[in-house]
């Protein structure tokens, strides 16, 4: 088995991204995917790592996680966001840009490392020049999604739906915000999946299938 995982991560190349809606279960499938592969995996782990390499406290990171109130994301594109001589981030920027530009760097950092999964946060769009990356999105039906919510989160059942909109709004607001594309349009990604249709297992095989196939077309 470890042979089998040492002989994987010498020939895996691809970085993948999730975009997911909430309750379909984008997690679970990314680490299982990662796991497949031998890979790391990075969803809240991307915070840590972005709180650890900017100084920035972890806790601002996960209270404030995929919301915004500003766009900065054209002065990152075009090389002109507010920074110091020196390229560090300017102490007076506002808090939720901080927290959005050391999430941008973390993820170029990261990718820079080599193959991983990372879910959500606008990777897709930050990785889109970027060669070498494939970009996935989840969705389910809201039936299975309220179910499986309301098995991991201690929510009263008449509050599920709403609870699921809300989240996946401030998931779209956020995106749509910071990129120049639109959150959960199919041609922004390269496999659009709805769970629901084969369970959590089924869709990591089918992404598994579309890595090693997209990978055998590239040699």
């Amino acid at each position: 088995m470890l042979s089998f995982l040492a002989s994987t991560r010498r020939t895996m190349k691809f970085i993948i991204t999730i975009s997911r809606e909430f309750g379909s279960g984008g997690r679970e499938i990314g680490q299982k995917l990662a796991g497949e592969f031998g890979i790391p995996f990075y969803d809240k782990e991307l915070l840590a790592r972005a709180s650890k390499d900017s100084g920035i406290c972890e806790d601002l990171f996960y209270r404030n996680d995929e919301s915004h109130s500003n766009s900065l994301l054209y002065s990152l594109v075009m090389g002109t966001f507010p920074t110091t001589g020196d390229g560090k981030i300017r102490a007076d920027m506002p808090l939720n840009h901080k927290l959005f530009l050391a999430q941008f760097d973390a993820i170029k950092k990261i990718a820079e490392e080599g193959p991983c999964v990372l879910v959500g946060r606008c990777a897709d769009y930050v990785l889109r020049e970027e060669k070498n990356v494939i970009h996935f999105f989840i969705n389910a039906d809201l039936a299975a999604k309220k179910k499986r919510i309301l098995e991991r989160y201690d929510i009263e059942k008449d509050k599920a739906l709403d609870f699921i909109k809300k989240t996946d709004k401030n998931r779209a607001n956020y995106y749509n915000y910071y990129s120049d594309m639109k959150w959960g349009e199919a041609k922004n990604y390269d496999l659009c999946v709805n769970s629901s249709a084969l369970g959590v297992d089924g869709t990591v095989k089918l992404l598994k299938t579309f890595i090693e196939v997209k990978e055998e077309m590239s040699k």
